[in-house]
């Protein structure tokens, strides 16, 4: 079992740029997709970011392409998502969470993913 927990989230002007950190337990950390996701007051959870286990391949949702980058850390067992020119629709709670099965290079799909951090809530004021 996988526990993790996101942090890093907080009040920033439109332009800023934030870096949350997902943290995570468990020995097979390294060995699973990690997805980032999100999700603005009203609307659904979606894709945002996501990694590969060995960190080779990235995927970016077309919404912040050029301006988000994640990366992990198998050996501190975090993974990280960069932010940088924030925008006030970038206002959402950000989940991070685990792919279901093992050495998969990635879904966007949030019912492929088992395990789920409680969040972390970032807010880009205008």
């Amino acid at each position: 079992q996988v526990q993790l927990a996101e942090s890093g989230g907080g009040l920033v002007q439109a332009g800023g740029s934030l870096r949350l950190s997902c943290a995570a337990s468990g020995r097979t950390f390294s060995t699973y997709y990690i997805g980032w996701f999100r999700q603005a007051p009203g609307k659904e959870r979606e894709f945002v970011a996501g990694i590969s286990p060995s960190g080779g391949r990235i995927h970016l949702a077309d919404s912040v392409k050029g301006r988000f980058s994640i990366s992990r850390d198998n050996v501190k067992l975090t993974v990280y998502l960069q932010m940088n020119s924030l925008k006030p629709e970038d206002t959402a709670v950000y989940y991070c969470a685990v792919d279901r099965i093992p050495y998969r290079l990635g879904s966007v799909t949030i019912t492929e993913y088992e395990y789920w951090g409680q969040g972390t809530q970032v807010t880009v004021s205008s």
